[in-house]
This record gives C-alpha cells, structure tokens and sequence, in this order.
C-alpha cells in the first residue's frame, strides 16, 4: 500500500491571461489521480526572476495528499503543461505555465529529471508566501523553518500592492 505524503506545487504563467492560466492549472490539479486536493494559496503578482524584458507572472502553491510516486507526479504535471500549451522559449523566460513540485513530503531527490526539495525555492517569495500562506509552520527536509527563510530573502520579486486574489 503506497503512503499519502503532502506535496507543494508551485504555479506561475504570465502569458494569455496568466491569471486565468494558473486558475486552470489548478483545477487540472484537482483531477490527479490517487491525489487529494488539500488548499492552494492566494494568487500574486510578481515581477520576473529571469530576463527583465518580458511580463509580469502570476504565482501560486497548491497542497496536494498524493500516493504517486514523485516520477509519475512529475509526469503528470508535465503532461498538463503540454496540454495546456506550455513551450519553454528560454531559461526563465515567459511561459503559459509552470508547475514546479517543491516539497514530497520529507523526501529528498537528486536525479537527472528532479530534484526535491525544489534547488531555487527558497530564493524566491513568489514560492515561500505563498507556501506560508497554506502552512504557516512549515519546516523544510532540511529543517529550516519556512518563517525563518522569508526573513533572510535577499531579494523579492512579489510587487506587494498587487496580490491577486484568492479564487
């Protein structure tokens, strides 16, 4: 019998009505199979990480129960980026959707596909408020508590007038 673990999923668009594409992502989220739809966060408005040259993104964490393995989770929410017209154009750049799976539980994974938790998380706001939002308390594989890794960003890319709202 496969265990249930918790799994962050982060979201970001800001392509064709960015708002309107995380909302569908998170509804594909929904129809995971052997999964549980737990919370997401509210969406926000950030600025991009990468080329400066491009639009603002739309950002948001869901919080799934799943028993599929991290690999066929990944799997998965690649299959809803293709089908929901996902073309990389260059290394973080605009996309029409993004889904990054951030925590598996308490499990760590470095393969060539993924890497748990995931490498940049905690360098970007647009992941860990979001991430606050849904679990306050959250401490991370490596025992970091998730408070503790907002306070210490060097940088934020979330344009605080501008959060989005709660769907």
């Amino acid at each position: 019998m496969k265990v249930w673990q918790e799994v962050y999923i982060g979201l970001g668009s800001n392509l064709s009505d960015p708002k309107m594409q995380v909302l569908k992502a998170l509804d594909s989220l929904k129809d995971l199979p052997n999964t549980q739809w737990v919370s997401h966060s509210s969406l926000y408005s950030s600025r991009p990480q990468g080329p400066q040259d491009q639009p603002d993104f739309v950002n948001a964490v869901a919080l799934l129960k799943t028993q599929l393995s991290p690999i066929e989770l990944l799997d998965r929410l690649q299959a809803f980026e293709t089908s929901q017209g996902k073309v990389k154009k260059r290394h973080w750049g605009e996309r029409l959707i993004d889904l990054d799976i951030l925590l598996y539980g308490h499990e760590t994974l470095h393969t060539e596909r993924l890497i748990i938790p995931h490498p940049f998380m905690i360098e970007r706001d647009f992941v860990l408020l979001p991430m606050a939002e849904i679990s306050p308390d959250l401490i991370l594989p490596n025992h970091s508590r998730i408070k503790d890794l907002i306070s210490e960003l060097p940088e934020g890319f979330i344009m605080t007038d501008r959060k989005v709202e709660k769907s």
